[in-house]
């Protein structure tokens, strides 16, 4: 289990997210600054050390956090394929801002000397993604070890929790707001799950970086020929006013295929909805989403 083909494709949201992680903590440990940069009430509320707030959202505050972080968070790309970059954008400033309300109550309502800072780091939006990795992320393989019992989603379970007890309290409480902030999120809070930016977010950090190997994002601008209009719509329109062979339609490629199937999706549906979306992974990743709703 690999959360998908490998690369960022189609999530440019989590690769401008995993890139800032590394610069942050990379600066910022260089500087041998990254033990000071742990949330503490009284740097944000009374001293308004706005700056650190910002810093300690990307930067962890060692290097094995940060490969540990930033394997998981490479994992969890799986979740902007699977709800959209508008979607998934949502979810991480959802994430964010109920993960941070609830660290300060608790570190409020603890009153203890030894979490005068928290552990620094994006620990609200990797927990926060553990919860729809527990409900939505099929087991696809099981083995035993020593008459133990595992599963391919074992390891990333055992990643996670080396994370939390990296800094024992000070990660654990992070750790835990991140899972209450996604089930909430899962939940649909306030109807969050129905909110999405605006498309030129997604667009805008595509443009950050070089598109990735094999990403099939490329030839949908080719494809939508009639501008604003979906690309599944376009084709429509298309196959309406120019009559195509199904036989036309090229085999859907191998990669796109692995993605829907490590969304959970088998993988002839997947391959029938890629056909019908004329290999538009977006738009074959809408139709069995609403397949399965009927």
């Amino acid at each position: 289990m690999n959360g998908g083909p490998s690369g960022f494709n189609n999530a440019p949201i989590t690769r401008a997210f995993v890139i800032s992680c590394v610069i942050f903590t990379l600066v910022f440990g260089i500087q041998a600054r990254s033990n000071n940069l742990g949330i503490s009430y009284q740097d944000i509320f009374q001293k308004l050390k706005l700056w650190k707030l910002v810093v300690s959202v990307f930067a962890f505050s060692s290097t094995p956090e940060l490969m540990f972080g930033a394997y998981l968070l490479y994992y969890f790309r799986v979740f902007e394929r699977q709800i959209s970059s508008n979607k998934h954008s949502v979810f991480i400033l959802f994430s964010l801002s109920v993960s941070l309300l609830l660290e300060f109550l608790a570190v409020a309502l603890l009153k203890d000397p030894s979490l005068n800072s928290l552990t620094s780091g994006p620990y609200w939006l990797i927990f926060s993604a553990f919860v729809p990795f527990f409900f939505d992320i099929p087991i696809s393989t099981r083995f035993r070890v020593s008459g133990l019992r595992f599963s391919d989603k074992t390891f990333i379970y055992l990643a996670g929790l080396q994370l939390l007890l990296s800094s024992w309290k000070r990660s654990i409480i992070p750790g835990i707001c991140g899972i209450l902030a996604g089930s909430l999120y899962r939940l649909n809070f306030f109807y969050i799950r129905r909110l999405k930016f605006p498309e030129f977010i997604a667009s805008f950090f595509s443009r950050l970086s070089l598109p990735s190997v094999g990403s099939t994002s490329s030839a949908v601008p080719t494809r939508n020929v009639l501008g604003n209009v979906p690309s599944y719509a376009a084709g429509r329109q298309v196959e309406v006013n120019h009559p195509t062979p199904v036989s036309s339609t090229p085999e859907p490629p191998e990669d796109s295929i692995a993605t829907l199937v490590s969304m959970g999706f088998d993988r002839s549906s997947a391959r029938q909805a890629l056909v019908h979306a004329r290999n538009d992974i977006n738009t074959a990743t809408n139709i069995l989403l609403e397949s399965q709703s009927h």
